[in-house]
């Protein structure tokens, strides 16, 4: 594992479509931990989103190793993973009170 590997995959919450990737790497290569490609698949689906270039062709490529069970269990965990960063970051709407 190479030390951005390393670093990302310490890291909470990846930062940037790179970063997601490396994640998806690790995951679907099994690099320092197991192989799990319902992760990976979250992760490339992520980088995708986000921007990276070969993240989608590798999301469909481990994804024809997947049942349709896994890969909609993936879809859910991006989907709840990107939501929560979305209430995260939202600014809170301004309070008003009656004068």
């Amino acid at each position: 594992m190479t030390e951005l590997g390393i670093a990302v995959a310490h890291r909470a919450d990846p930062s940037d479509a790179d970063e997601c990737f490396t994640l998806g790497m690790i995951c679907s290569a099994g690099a320092g931990t197991e192989i799990d490609l319902v992760q990976a698949h979250k992760w490339f689906n992520i980088a995708a989103m986000r921007g990276h270039v070969n993240a989608a062709r590798l999301r469909r490529e481990i994804a024809e190793q997947m049942s349709d069970s896994e890969i909609g269990s993936a879809q859910r965990a991006a989907r709840d993973w990107l939501k929560a960063r979305t209430f995260v970051s939202a600014p809170r709407p301004e309070l008003r009170t009656a004068a």
